[in-house]
């Protein structure tokens, strides 16, 4: 198996000195300093050059007699030098054979000097005159930036030219030879440990270079990793709702600006319940993750954008704008999902294979001022798909009274659903991880139709909201909970689940401490839950209200934390007192990059400071998750399913002594 480079510097780093380097780093080290070394040696030729004109000074002062043609040859050699190595550096020729160049140079040029000094009368001046060989050996070994072994050759050749040049034209007495040579043999020595130590303090600034970079790279890379791991969903890799909500902003800007229509469409898996209670939840994610590829598929031949919204419910974003084209992209997905033949044995409709309802609506056929209503009017396409026997396909039409049929009934029903008794609370425990026991209960509002036929809260709240109907349940809800559980002593804390329409309706806060007073109870006693978005952090009456309401003593939970637009700000926005993680980063977790994931949201929360609620456990594996992870409070089916208030109250009973908070939740 290969070593990360990074391990390579490691070990390089710590090496001896006369321990063999690396060769792939020698290769780069050599290959960084490339550039570098050829301009340093075209640079270092020409100040070479013109200090060696300079000295032709020096000889018509000691040499008087040999200056003449010496100072000629000094500069006549400079300037060939400087145009050789010149034309080099523009021709791009390798650092290598540049440097070879200048050293023959230096050589050439000392030699050139001896030949002219040796053949001096002046022998006096000249003893002495040939100690500035020295000059050169420091030219080569510290002016210039050779490799040792280039400088060892250069300096040897020195040194040699020196010697020989002195023993066969001067006869001198010992002593002179003698120092002489200790001279240049010091500076031979001195110059080259110099250039020793230059080149390997290059090569460590090199390594701890690339090792910094190396660790910027790792970091810069970890962020775009946890960046994408945000925008996916673990599961099956698609988009999450964070990622597909930005993408449906994008699409809204697009038609809002340049009025380029799409189309959103919405798919769900009919019985997706029944097929997890019947083969597992393993084979259910297996389920999710297969259907997932084949709508990845489908929607690149579109040109589309496709996400995970939910649970067993998909979305797919694409530019497809007439009646014609909408229909048969909605029956390709619907069709494409039928023809993957994954058995489904457990319908109640007998149909054996896993099959999808599709609702579909398009800007193009809908008179929506929101993003938000034209979702709303697909998740109505989608209603009635099921309604009509699931496995088709519905595209809205708002000319089409028969889709928006359901909507008038339902805002018909709720303007009389608190009179007539059709609306109700159940309640879901919410236990410590650590010790199994009862601390806390989220109130989930349920609606019921004339005909006994439960509405699904996904269908009826939109409605509320739209037409209003939304205030009068949630102060309802808050009443009923307050009386319910904290008056009769069955919960400390009641947190009653809050939109951006009820908190952006004046006088909410009023109302709020209207039934704080009513029922009596201590305002600490009562938390909102609010769920992320940037109608919520955006909004300057929500923050207004929002203070109002911290005045008054109560709690804010922020309820399905990472699942919608704006959770980090609404995170830094508002000071909330408990975070609740979606259920679909839990459900992601069985995968390595979900674990990571998830621990990281953990941390984040915890590192500022809130309490914090893990929601969708459902099996042993979950809460064992949980468990590892030291998560405070969670809630899911496996540890215990909504109930209506007789069968709370039982649920209490066991657990008299503890304390316990409630939730409320319109969900």
């Amino acid at each position: 198996m290969t070593m990360p480079l990074c391990d390579i510097v490691e070990i390089e780093l710590a090496k001896r000195w006369w321990a063999a380097r690396s060769a792939e780093l020698t290769t780069r080290f050599r290959a960084s300093r490339e550039a570098a070394r050829k301009k340093d040696g075209h640079f270092t030729m020409w100040f070479a050059s013109a200090t060696y004109s300079a000295f032709g000074l020096v000889d018509l002062y000691l040499i008087p007699d040999v200056a003449p043609p010496l100072v000629a040859t000094r500069l006549i050699l400079s300037a060939i030098f400087v145009m050789v190595v010149g034309w080099q550096y523009r021709r791009g020729v390798a650092a290598d054979w540049i440097d070879t160049t200048c050293a023959s140079i230096v050589l050439l040029a000392y030699g050139s000097w001896l030949a002219f000094a040796t053949s001096s009368g002046y022998a006096f001046n000249v003893s002495y005159y040939m100690a500035y060989g020295v000059i050169f050996m420091m030219v080569a070994n510290l002016l210039f930036n050779f490799r040792i072994r280039l400088a060892i050759l250069l300096s040897c050749g020195i040194m040699v030219a020196f010697l020989t040049a002195m023993l066969l034209s001067f006869p001198m007495p010992a002593e002179y030879y003698v120092s002489s040579l200790v001279l240049y043999v010091s500076s031979f020595t001195l110059t080259l440990l110099v250039n020793w130590k230059l080149n390997v303090e290059r090569y460590h600034v090199f390594l701890n270079a690339l090792k910094a970079k190396l660790r910027e790279d790792e970091v810069v890379e970890r962020g775009k990793e946890l960046l994408r791991l945000s925008n996916t969903d673990p599961l099956t890799g698609l988009k999450n709702r964070r990622a597909i909500e930005e993408d449906l902003a994008a699409y809204w800007q697009a038609w809002q600006d340049e009025r380029r229509s799409f189309a959103a469409v919405l798919i769900d898996i009919d019985y997706f319940k029944n097929f997890n209670d019947h083969y597992g939840h393993q084979e259910g994610d297996s389920c999710l993750a297969l259907v997932a590829n084949a709508l990845a598929d489908l929607a690149q031949g579109w040109d589309g954008t496709v996400g995970r919204f939910g649970g067993e419910e998909f979305i797919v974003l694409a530019a497809v704008s007439d009646d014609a084209g909408i229909a048969h992209f909605a029956e390709s997905i619907r069709r494409t999902v039928e023809d993957l033949r994954l058995p489904h044995e457990r319908r109640p409709d007998g149909e054996g294979v896993v099959t999808v309802s599709i609702g579909a609506a398009s800007t193009a056929n809908s008179s929506a001022k929101r993003v938000e209503r034209l979702i709303s009017e697909a998740d109505t396409a989608l209603y009635r798909a099921k309604g009509s026997g699931r496995n088709c396909a519905w595209v809205f039409d708002q000319n089409d009274g028969s889709l928006g049929e359901e909507n008038e009934d339902i805002a018909t029903l709720l303007k009389s659903a608190i009179a007539d008794d059709l609306v109700s609370l159940v309640y879901q425990p919410i236990r410590r991880v650590s010790t199994g026991r009862i601390e806390a209960a989220e109130a989930l509002m349920r609606l019921r139709g004339r005909d006994g036929r439960m509405i699904p809260p996904n269908i009826f709240i939109p409605v509320a909201e739209r037409t209003g109907a939304i205030v009068e349940l949630g102060r309802w809800a808050l009443e009923t909970a307050c009386l319910e559980l904290i008056a009769a002593d069955l919960a400390p804390v009641v947190s009653v689940n809050a939109s951006a329409i009820q908190l952006k309706t004046p006088g909410f806060a009023i109302m709020v401490a209207g039934v704080l007073s009513e029922t009596g109870i201590d305002p600490q006693r009562l938390a909102l839950e609010i769920t992320e978005g940037r109608e919520i952090e955006g909004n300057a009456d929500v923050l207004r209200c929002i203070g109002e309401l911290r005045q008054l003593g109560i709690q804010l939970w922020l309820d399905d934390f990472g699942t919608g637009f704006a959770g980090l700000s609404c995170l830094r926005t508002i000071a909330f007192d408990t975070v609740k993680i979606d259920r679909s980063f839990l459900h992601g977790a069985t995968l390595g990059a979900g674990h990571m994931l998830l621990e990281d949201m953990v941390r984040l929360i915890r590192n500022h400071g809130q309490r914090l609620v893990v929601e969708g456990v459902e099996t042993e594996r979950h809460l064992a998750l949980l468990k590892s992870l030291r998560v405070e409070w969670a809630q899911g089916y496996h540890l215990g399913r909504p109930t209506a208030l007789d069968g709370f109250r039982s649920l209490i009973a066991a657990e008299a002594s503890n304390p316990i908070r409630v939730v409320i939740s319109a969900g």
